[in-house]
């Protein structure tokens, strides 16, 4: 089973969580994937305080329990997961970052051999240069040459993925400082100036 990334953590909690607020029945399998290490000792531990006050406090009607602080086995879960939740937002943009590493690294790969296959094929620099483009484009990556391909050859979970990244970006973007901005617009212009380099020297 492939390792879930953050993307997909947040996802299935947020779905987990509302088929338990809905009164879903989830196999405890299902719930504790979702969890880390850490997570998971919160759970059992909430879980084992509840069985603890029920034995040494008794309660004969609802309103007697909610006073005790007596919670259901979904509720302390419903807990759990919401404070897994919002750990895992807090640490998302960190996420799409080392995503979007992996996303360069791969896309580099695909491009510079599809590139180089066709340089060997004979192929002049032009159509090999568009032939590795192609390719990133059916790989649902961003394209060297700076073309947009919108959501062409993207899956729906590719599309929600561009889709929150471009939210997150904007978001971080509008909440810079002065300073920040023009950091962010230099960096831009290098990464820009590098690929346009690179692309100079294939020729």
């Amino acid at each position: 089973m492939p390792k879930l990334d953050g993307t997909h953590i947040l996802e299935r909690l947020t779905k987990r969580i509302e088929q338990l607020e809905a009164g879903d029945e989830i196999a405890d399998k299902e719930i504790r994937s979702l969890l880390n290490d850490a997570q998971r000792a919160e759970l059992d531990s909430a879980w084992e305080q509840q069985q603890q006050l029920r034995k040494n406090k008794r309660a004969r009607t609802e309103q007697e329990q909610q006073e005790l602080g007596w919670k259901s086995k979904r509720q302390v879960r419903i807990e759990v997961l919401k404070a897994a939740l919002a750990t895992a937002w807090d640490g998302i943009e960190k996420e799409f970052e080392r995503l979007q590493n992996q996303a360069e690294i791969r896309g580099a790969k695909i491009y510079f051999d599809t590139l180089n296959q066709a340089l060997k094929d004979g192929k002049d620099n032009r159509v090999a240069e568009n032939l590795a483009n192609n390719a990133m484009t059916r790989a649902g990556l961003k394209r060297m040459d700076g073309q947009l391909i919108g959501t062409q050859g993207l899956t729906p979970r590719d599309r929600e993925i561009r889709a929150m990244e471009d939210a997150i970006l904007k978001r971080v973007v509008s909440e810079m400082d002065d300073y920040e901005r023009e950091q962010y617009e230099l960096s831009q212009a290098y990464d820009k100036a590098v690929l346009e380099n690179r692309k100079k020297q294939i020729r």
